[in-house]
Parts: C-alpha cells; structure tokens; sequence
C-alpha cells in the first residue's frame, strides 16, 4: 500500500484516528502513539486519542508548555520536534519517568496546523534515536489530514 493509498482511505474515513495510528506504525514505527488537541482557553493539550490507554488515556490532561522551548517550537512555531533519547525526553515531559516505563526514549512530535496555527500534536514514541527528518516528511500529510477533525474538537 503506498502512503497516498493510506491517505486516501484515512481521509475517507469517519474517525481517522486507528487508520493513522495503524499506518503510521507501519510506516514510521511506535510503541506509543497519542494525539492531542491544543485548549488554548485553559492552556492545556487534550488527549483525543491514545494506543495505550492505560498509561495514557483519553481525556488526559498535559500542560501546554507554550513558555517552554518545545512549546514555542512545536505550538507557538508550528515546527515539528525529534527528540532523540530519554535526556531530551526528560527536558521537555515532566511525565518522562512514565515514557520510561513504557519502553520509550525517543519521540517525534508533529503539529497540526490549522489557519495557520497550531491546534493539536501527533505523537509517536519509541526506542532510542529512531526518528529522523524523513519521518517528518513522511508523517506530516498525515497530521495534517487531522486538521478539521481538531478544529471540531478544539476551542478554535
């Protein structure tokens, strides 16, 4: 299946969270796969969706961390992060220790953007240093498909 094939059936699709979950498994890898929608009212992110449930469930909360350097650079810049080991994990999520516990010391970070802003992330976590640039290039058409499902969740 080529990515403009899982594109389509994504776009297609009702709820397109498991197709990007799924897909972007098999093209990039995780071993946690979240998305969240930025509530800029109460400057928190919203868990909409989570392949781990129990560690990560939906409806969780985080703090926006806009006055953080990953804040401004993923919600304020609208650019994606890497970070490459569990240091760089653990300078940015203060709940890092339970990203430990899941296996996970790396993580790849893509906005969705919409007029121009950001209003959600797409978050896949791995093993130590498995994302690269051409990850982002490959993931971003999918966070973007996200976009107007974002804008119906978000606070605009």
């Amino acid at each position: 299946m080529t990515d403009a094939d899982r594109l389509a059936e994504i776009k297609a699709a009702t709820d397109p969270c498991p197709l990007i979950d799924r897909h972007l498994n098999e093209i990039i890898g995780h071993k946690l796969f979240t998305l969240m929608v930025i509530d800029h009212k109460t400057e928190e992110a919203a868990r909409v969706y989570s392949s781990a449930p129990e560690a990560y469930p939906v409806k969780g909360r985080k703090p926006l961390g806009t006055l953080t350097g990953w804040g401004h650079h993923v919600i304020s810049e609208a650019k994606p992060y890497i970070g490459r080991n569990a240091d760089d994990i653990r300078t940015v999520f203060p709940d890092h220790e339970t990203i430990a516990s899941l296996g996970c010391a790396s993580v790849l970070n893509l906005p969705v953007i919409a007029n121009g802003s950001t209003i959600g992330t797409v978050n896949l976590l791995h093993e130590a240093e498995w994302y690269n640039e051409e990850h982002v290039a490959r993931g971003a058409p999918f966070a973007a498909l996200l976009a107007p499902h974002f804008e119906h969740w978000s606070d605009g």
